[in-house]
Formats: structure tokens, C-alpha cells, sequence
């Protein structure tokens, strides 16, 4: 594992937050916590992790509303963002990845899986960040990778970052149809499905944020761009 990787964790129990402490810092990771959303949104300013493990089920600002203002920072732009909940019910999973996170452990944790979650979290990120640059053009469509931008017939277009994401995909290899599973395992870094509606969700926010028929659905097959 890389030096320290920085893991901010946002949880209002202490006992989790002990918990999660102690195993991260025995895998190596430089560990900072916070027991609420705003106490967590202002260490993630300051201290700029790697990833922050967020708690969605926290009082006066919940996990969600947290996640809209980290990812209204900047300098979090390359910052990942894990929920952490309980709760199991598809419209909080779906409400969580909306507000721009990468990934949704549920309770209890379980720290094997937790590791392994958070590892292929980070070799994601490596592998993002060792990819070209270059900027990909389809038509009126221009999307700038190192920018996290998109425009269309030259105006701009604002998307959620696995929005980004997934639209990154179908324009790497334009024509080509990947299949949900391909997505979950290129975009959020592994096989296992967040939730069924998920992907359909994003797709349809893509399709409003973009207009015309850009992105086609094969149905039982998958998605694909055509420009």
C-alpha cells in the first residue's frame, strides 16, 4: 500500500469510530475522525484524505446532505467518498451515490470486507490518475478527463462524478455496449451490484443533462454512446 493514505472517518458513535480507527491505522493509513457531518465537512478542507468514510444516519445534517457540500469543495475533487449505513432500503443507496459518493458499506462492518472495499477503492483512483489526459471528442460533445468537464455544442454541462464516470466510459470506446456488471466493475471497482436501479438511475441523468439520443440502451444487453 501506498505512504500515508490519509482516511477521514465520519461517524457519530464513537465506539465505530474507535472501531474503524483501529483497524485502518493497523493497515497503514493515517486515520483522522470526526463525530459529525460539519465537524467532518470542515476536517475534509483542512486535512484533504484520500477518502472519507461517511456515516449517511447522523443528526442535524445527515451523510447525504455532507456529501453535497464536500463535493462542492474543490480541493476535494480527487477526494473518494465511502457511506457508510445500516440502513438497507434501495432509495437511500441511490440518494447516496446521487450526491456524488463512490461507494456504500453497509453495517455492520465487517473489516476484511471493509479493506478490501476501501483497497480497491484506491487502486481505482491509481489507475484514474495514470490514464491520459487527453481530452475526447464526439461530435459536440468534448469532454476534458484531467478537468472532470463536459460541454456540449460549447456550453457547459455539470455532472455528478460518477456521471462523469460512467460517460467516460461509453465515449472511451464509442458504439460499444457494456453490460451493467462491465460498469460496476470499471466505474465503482468491483463485480458486486450497489443496487438494481442504480446504474438506470445515472443513465437517466445522462440523458436529461445531455439531450438527443447519445446514450442507447439494448435492453437485457446493456448501454452505449452513439454521437
Amino acid at each position: 500500500m501506498p505512504p500515508e493514505i490519509k482516511v477521514l472517518v465520519v461517524d457519530d458513535e464513537p465506539d465505530i469510530l474507535e472501531f474503524l480507527q483501529y483497524n485502518l491505522e493497523k493497515k497503514g493509513y493515517k486515520v483522522v475522525t470526526a463525530q459529525s457531518a460539519r465537524e467532518g465537512i470542515e476536517l475534509a478542507d483542512r486535512e484533504v484524505p484520500d477518502l472519507i468514510l461517511l456515516d449517511i444516519m447522523m443528526p442535524k445534517m445527515d451523510g447525504v446532505q455532507a456529501c453535497y457540500e464536500m463535493r462542492r469543495n474543490s480541493k476535494l475533487d480527487k477526494t473518494l467518498i465511502a457511506f457508510l449505513t445500516a440502513r438497507n432500503e434501495e432509495y437511500s443507496e441511490i440518494a447516496g451515490l446521487e450526491a456524488g459518493a463512490d461507494d456504500y458499506i453497509q453495517k455492520p462492518i465487517r473489516p476484511r470486507l471493509l479493506l478490501s472495499r476501501i483497497a480497491a477503492l484506491m487502486r481505482r483512483r491509481a489507475v484514474s490518475e495514470e490514464e491520459d489526459t487527453e481530452v475526447l471528442e464526439l461530435g459536440d460533445l468534448r469532454i476534458d478527463r484531467s478537468r472532470y468537464e463536459v460541454t456540449l455544442k460549447g456550453e457547459p454541462v455539470a455532472l455528478a462524478r460518477k456521471e462523469f464516470e460512467i460517460l467516460v466510459l461509453l465515449a472511451s470506446q464509442p458504439g460499444k455496449v457494456y453490460s451493467r456488471d462491465e460498469i460496476f466493475r470499471k466505474v465503482w471497482g468491483y463485480s458486486e451490484s450497489i443496487a438494481s436501479r442504480t446504474i438506470d438511475v445515472h443513465i437517466s441523468k445522462l440523458r436529461e443533462k445531455l439531450g438527443g439520443g447519445y446514450i442507447r440502451t439494448l435492453k437485457g444487453v446493456g448501454y452505449k454512446l452513439d454521437f
